[in-house]
């Protein structure tokens, strides 16, 4: 079992970025894919971003696609999500997920450790 805790989200305005991270401890974090999800109140929580274990492979959901990049520093164990040009319908509740795999996956299934979340706020 992995621990993961969010930081970096808050309130920006559209057009903006915010980087987001993600401490891990309690597990070789190098050994395993990474991932964000996000959501938003009366939605499920949806796939944004995953990373494999050596960052040799990255997936994206195209909402994100060309706006956003995932990325991971094995060495200070955190994974990270720098969101640029920032819309109101990015506004949600951001979650790390520790996979269980080296993999990148892209569905909940596919992870099996989660942050408590960080909250984006875009304002138009």
């Amino acid at each position: 079992q992995v621990q993961l805790v969010e930081s970096g989200g808050g309130l920006v305005q559209a057009g903006g970025s915010l980087r987001l991270s993600c401490a891990a401890s309690g597990r070789s974090f190098s050994s395993y894919g990474m991932g964000w999800f996000r959501q938003a109140p009366g939605t499920e929580r949806e796939f944004v971003a995953s990373i494999s274990w050596a960052a040799g492979r990255t997936y994206y959901a195209d909402f994100v696609k060309g706006r956003s990049t995932i990325s991971r520093d094995n060495a200070k164990n955190t994974l990270y999500l720098q969101m640029n040009s920032l819309k109101p319908e990015d506004t949600a509740v951001y979650y790390c997920a520790g996979g269980i795999t080296a993999g990148a996956g892209t569905n909940a299934g596919d992870f099996g450790s989660w942050g408590q979340g960080t909250q984006v706020t875009v304002s138009s």
